[in-house]
């Protein structure tokens, strides 16, 4: 018999998918670190030293990736802190959601389609692997099979039907 307290299979994929983006976000914060605190500081004082600061070039485009690097680091820890937020348990059983395969039907292309539901960090259109955040992701969510999705684009509004739907639940119980 099974352990009541154990993490069920499917927590367990979705735990390696966020460490996964973790890891990859993290080694990006390294770099970006490294880069703050030892090659911009030798640029600007290097630069510095050219004399002039007013038309000093390197200078500026220094100081402009210092602000840029800075920037960056906030968004990263931001969604570092966004995923670790991520619930297994708040992801709809019987809706779309992320880590969720949605099988449409598009009326504007007359044709079916079929995305998986994934975080910005894997998405690839090519792959069928959309965001949840982007245009057709945010209108699949929370949507169940028969119900229409209404994708706003900039060329006009797109209507999908929901034929079919595997949620991240589903998927991890069959493995």
């Amino acid at each position: 018999m099974s352990d009541p307290h154990s993490p069920t299979p499917g927590f367990i994929i979705f735990k390696r998918m966020t460490e996964q983006i973790k890891r990859k976000l993290q080694e990006e914060m390294n770099v970006l670190e490294h880069e703050l605190v030892h090659e911009l500081p030798k640029e600007i004082k290097k630069a510095a030293a050219l004399g002039d600061l007013s038309e000093n070039a390197e200078y500026h485009m220094a100081k402009q990736r210092q602000e840029f690097v800075k920037a960056r680091l906030r968004q990263l820890g931001a969604r570092m802190a966004e995923l670790a937020l991520i619930n297994m348990d708040n992801i709809p059983k019987d809706k779309v959601g992320l880590g969720s395969t949605v099988r449409v039907y598009d009326t504007s292309k007359n044709s079916e389609v079929e995305y998986k539901l994934v975080t910005s960090e894997e998405s690839d259109v090519t792959a069928g692997k959309i965001s949840t955040s982007s245009p057709i992701g945010r209108a699949l969510l929370n949507k169940k099979v028969g119900d229409s999705a209404v994708v706003v684009t900039p060329n006009g509004n797109r209507e999908m039907e929901i034929l079919s739907l595997t949620t991240i639940h589903e998927q991890t119980e069959a493995k």
